[in-house]
């Protein structure tokens, strides 16, 4: 119910934190697992995740 009182701003970056953290457990994985290729990709969406989130904060 509180939710309610929370700007879509914030709903938001509450969402593309949660799916930074996603991205970089499996990067993370795939890292352990020696796909470095798939690590690569994974880390890049992370990034392009992370300059979101912080065009959101500023």
């Amino acid at each position: 119910m509180l939710g309610l009182f929370k700007s879509p701003e914030e709903r938001q970056l509450k969402k593309l934190q949660k799916a930074y953290e996603s991205k970089l457990g499996e990067a993370m994985q795939a890292q352990r697992n020696g796909n470095i290729r798939q690590y690569s990709v994974l880390s890049e969406e992370a990034d392009k995740l992370y300059r979101q989130i912080t065009d959101i904060k500023r």
